[in-house]
């Protein structure tokens, strides 16, 4: 057994995950040892749908074009003839009262443009991925975001919200994220309405795996003592 096979195992286990993690990587070129994809999906959140129900594969930029907000957080930039859907798509959420216009900046985005993106489930990959997509109840990210305190890989940020994507970079900025998703995303991927993200940088995986340990075993304890005070 491998260790993304072993790391996901033991995620699975401890959170009663319903859908498999998925480990996305950010690379400077197109990979060798799997598949590049083949089709269009509507926004790029769609390549974690698939990931997640059991396929390996890598995208290029063009890939994304259909995306314009998850091309803007990836930092890929559209085609000239192109160009002009960032502008419409964000003109059309400011017009419907989605977004403000002064919330934009505030949106993270990687530092430099990748030239493939590897997508595969946890235990599938053949590299270190740069973040793992985790879909959670609240229940078992609050473990998952406890686990990443003690392993020293939180992020000091606030739940964050639309778009979902930027969840991605910032986690790989400044530590493990919560996001509650956005509508697009909920849309694209089938995201239940009782479930959200936590996006775990990978060079901290098998630190916040070591310590899940630890805080569930520490959580089931307090949950019998607070049990035991409601039936006093």
């Amino acid at each position: 057994m491998s260790k993304w096979h072993e790391l996901e195992r033991r995620f699975t286990e401890r959170l009663n995950l319903t859908r498999r993690p998925v480990g996305v990587t950010f690379l400077d070129a197109e990979p060798t040892d799997i598949g590049r994809f083949s089709g269009t999906e509507p926004a790029g959140c769609g390549f974690w749908r698939r990931a997640a129900q059991g396929d390996a594969f890598y995208t290029v930029p063009a890939d994304h074009y259909n995306c314009p907000i998850g091309s803007y957080t990836h930092n890929i930039s559209l085609p000239a003839e192109r160009s002009h859907e960032l502008t419409d798509m964000l003109n059309m959420m400011f017009s419907s009262g989605y977004l403000r216009a002064e919330e934009v900046p505030g949106v993270f985005k990687l530092q430099s443009a990748p030239r493939a993106i590897a997508y595969a489930p946890l235990g599938d990959t053949g590299r270190d991925p740069s973040v793992v997509l985790f879909v959670c109840r609240p229940n078992t990210a609050m473990l998952l975001n406890e686990a990443a305190t003690r392993a020293g890989a939180g992020a000091s940020l606030p739940l964050l919200g639309r778009p979902t994507c930027m969840a991605l970079p910032a986690a790989m900025n400044q530590g493990t994220t919560t996001t509650a998703g956005c509508v697009g995303n909920r849309v694209y991927t089938a995201l239940g309405d009782d479930e959200l993200y936590v996006v775990v940088p990978g060079t901290h995986l098998e630190q916040v795996a070591e310590a899940l340990d630890t805080v569930a075993a520490a959580n089931a304890k307090l949950a019998d003592f607070a049990r035991s005070r409601m039936n006093a």
